[in-house]
């Protein structure tokens, strides 16, 4: 029987709990166990899909197609665990399986349909999904801080959840916050009493508390908090902030004896813990041997976690090339209004990520202008490739008004059109060109130089594709179309034959990156933009 590991929040929000779920996960597979990892989330839409990035953060998508939560890119950065569509469910999923199976009329044999057990009943379903003869332990994370209503029906089935499988097959995680008081100059433990109180009221005794804290948490105060938590003191394990990088998380989790706590805890057969392949990982973005400025021009950068992906693919670029990576988040805006040389002058690189809507769109496009008559190193994502396309278009071909059709449906030149099988489409959620599409690359360019394969897989989310009628012509002026669906009638990556290095693909290679493993796209953009920079050092040197 799998073992399972519920990992709950409380206090506050945003503490962290599906980076401390994927650096359990790391740290148990490197202990030679198989571990799958799924999240609920207690909002009722159906996925994050059809959510404004700027409440939200990043949309995650996954091979299958799956719009998840942006705690599963964490997931796969961390492990080498499959995810699936069975690995993000929401609210609104749970009650949308039941209110169906309702509407059959052949689940509930006439019964009144009700939170328990019903609705419970589906969420443990969605648990016992991943517990396969092929799985050691399953981790899942619950969205939200208990006290939070939306969070009863997850917390009361999670807590049902021992009963059914048997106390000795479950651990709870409560991931709590310890603050600082500056007036009084302490650490104060009870809003960590107070959280675990609330667990406790729903039935649920935490087996471990993962305390976040800006200061070390003193003996004293362990004792405390295992006294009033009714815990074992080894079991409050101390989760400093991390200065640096998220990397070092599973460190300090190792250095608190999490791993081993967990092994025992849970009777786990498991190897000697080795991570020393993420000791040296640490230590590359500790003490890098260069520096790079890489700008991200786009039109959420008032939320980090927007383009979370994206920060954490440069990192990993960084990690690649030895490179301390300097992001500079610029909003398109700013461009457009203060021009490209005032915003962007001194950069390394120039990366344009997706989005939607026609805000923006213009300070993206000026900017994408900027990096390639500057020679500068561009790197353009989704809506970057569009904007690219649109920027060509417009300055190099001549077309004054080119555009795509999602800002200007009466474009006399629409570069960017809607895909065909998008014309039919009426509903919003997950009805995009979604998941991991096969792309065939050319011989002799960028992407095949990074990839060093003749066909890839990565994933999609958009509506809007290269409109086909002006390939040839921009084909005429040095774009170069050296990534294409296997019939040839998709174009997923162009590049410009005169630059040093201007890139841009339909798809989203931030969600296949890993910091042991660089996507090989921002590897090779970061390298040339290190190139360009140490270039410019040289001629400095020579003057």
């Amino acid at each position: 029987m799998a073992k399972h590991i519920f990992v709950t929040g409380g206090v506050v929000s945003s503490l962290g709990k599906g980076l401390t779920s994927a650096s359990i996960g790391m740290l148990l597979e490197h202990r030679g166990l198989r571990v799958r990892l799924q999240k609920f989330d207690p909002y009722l839409n159906v996925d994050p899909g059809t959510m404004s990035p700027y409440q939200h953060g990043e949309v995650y998508v996954l091979d299958d197609g799956s719009e998840t939560d942006l705690d599963l890119g964490h997931y796969e950065r961390f492990t080498n665990a499959p995810l699936t569509r069975d690995c993000n469910y929401t609210t609104g999923k749970i009650y949308q399986s039941v209110i169906q199976k309702e509407r059959e009329g052949t689940h509930y044999e006439g019964k009144t349909v009700q939170v328990i057990p019903h609705v419970t009943d589906e969420i443990k379903a969605g648990i016992l999904r991943l517990a396969g003869d092929d799985v050691d332990v399953v981790i899942t994370e619950i969205g939200g801080t208990v006290g939070d209503i939306e969070s009863l029906p997850f917390l009361e089935a999670i807590r049902q959840f021992a009963l059914d499988v048997g106390r000795e097959n479950c651990l709870y995680i409560h991931l709590t916050l310890v603050p600082y008081l500056k007036a009084a100059a302490e650490l104060k433990t009870k809003p960590t009493q107070h959280s675990v109180g609330a667990l406790r009221q729903i039935g649920i005794q935490p087996d471990v508390l993962i305390c976040r804290t800006e200061h070390s948490i003193s003996a004293e105060d362990k004792d405390k908090i295992a006294l009033f938590c009714n815990i074992d003191r080894k079991a409050v394990i101390e989760e400093r902030d991390k200065e640096y990088t998220i990397y070092e998380v599973p460190l300090s989790l190792v250095n608190n004896g999490l791993d081993e706590l967990l092994v025992k805890r849970l009777g786990l057969k498991a190897n000697p813990l080795d991570i020393s392949d993420w000791r040296e990982l640490v230590d590359r973005v500790l003490q890098p041997n260069h520096e790079v400025r890489i700008a991200v021009v786009g039109k959420y950068m008032k939320h980090r976690d927007a383009y979370k992906s994206v920060y954490e693919s440069l990192d990993h670029a960084g990690i690649a090339n030895r490179s301390r990576v300097i992001v500079l988040r610029v909003e398109a805006e700013d461009v457009s209004g203060g021009g490209a040389e005032g915003v962007l002058a001194g950069v390394d690189g120039i990366l344009v990520p997706g989005g939607f809507g026609m805000r923006g769109v213009e300070g993206k496009i000026e900017a994408i202008r900027y990096a390639r008559t500057k020679g500068i190193p561009f790197f353009g994502i989704c809506l970057g490739m569009q904007c690219a396309v649109v920027e060509l278009a417009r300055n190099v071909l001549g077309l004054e008004d080119a555009n795509s059709t999602e800002f200007d449906k009466a474009t006399q030149h629409p570069v960017i059109s809607l895909m065909d099988d998008q014309s039919y489409v009426r509903q919003r959620g997950g009805t995009m060109r979604l998941g991991a599409w096969p792309c065939t690359l050319a011989e002799e360019s960028l992407a095949r130089k990074a990839y060093g394969l003749d066909v890839i897989q990565e994933r999609h989310r958009h509506r809007y594709e290269f409109n086909n009628d002006y390939r040839q012509a921009l084909k005429e002026k040095g774009l170069v179309m050296t990534g294409m669906s296997p019939d040839e009638s998709l174009v997923e990556i162009i590049e410009w034959a005169d630059h040093p290095w201007f890139l841009a693909v339909q798809f989203h290679p931030e969600f296949k990156s890993k910091p042991t493993k660089a996507h090989p796209l921002f590897r090779d953009f970061v390298a040339a933009a290190l190139a360009r920079r140490e270039a410019g050092r040289g001629d400095q040197e020579s003057r």
